[in-house]
């Protein structure tokens, strides 16, 4: 239970349905952080950056290159064996 409370809670990583919302709150201090999920058969490489040194926040998150929508990153998830790249810019 500890480590689902600080991925969920710290890392700000939960799975809703077909989809991982990612809205972390990290220490200031935190430069970045990367996570890997393996979701089925495919694998998401996440960066989670904090060059403004803010504790929570998602100012920008794409995945692949393409821009996610505003807010908490919300990524579709896919059973399609492919790496995928995802990257939250804090701020």
């Amino acid at each position: 239970w500890l480590y689902r409370a600080g991925l969920e809670s710290i890392l700000g990583f939960r799975l809703q349905g077909a989809f991982l919302l990612l809205d972390p709150c990290i220490p200031k201090a935190w430069p970045w952080f990367e996570i890997v999920f393996k979701y089925r058969s495919a694998r998401y490489e996440i960066a989670v950056e904090n060059p403004e040194g803010v504790s929570r926040g998602v100012a920008h998150a794409t995945l692949d290159g393409k821009a996610l929508p505003e807010g908490p990153a919300r990524v579709p998830l896919a059973d399609d064996g492919a790496v995928h790249k995802v990257r939250v810019l804090l701020g």
